[in-house]
């Protein structure tokens, strides 16, 4: 069985977990309400897309 000769450091150990961290989210203001909201999604509050009314939401 292959065991390592060496210990690996701290800085190696890092440097080879540098991809692993999660990705931001990409936000935006939706331009009719001005809530945030995901890109290329409808806002979740108003129901608009683009300046378009995708889906009527009752408050």
């Amino acid at each position: 069985m292959a065991v390592p000769k060496r210990k690996v450091s701290k800085s190696r150990r890092d440097m080879r977990r540098s991809h692993h961290a999660l990705p931001q989210i990409r936000s935006g203001e939706c331009t009719n309400c001005g809530e945030r909201k995901l890109s290329h999604h409808m806002c979740s509050k108003c129901g608009h897309y683009r300046g378009r009314m995708i889906l009527d939401i009752k408050v």
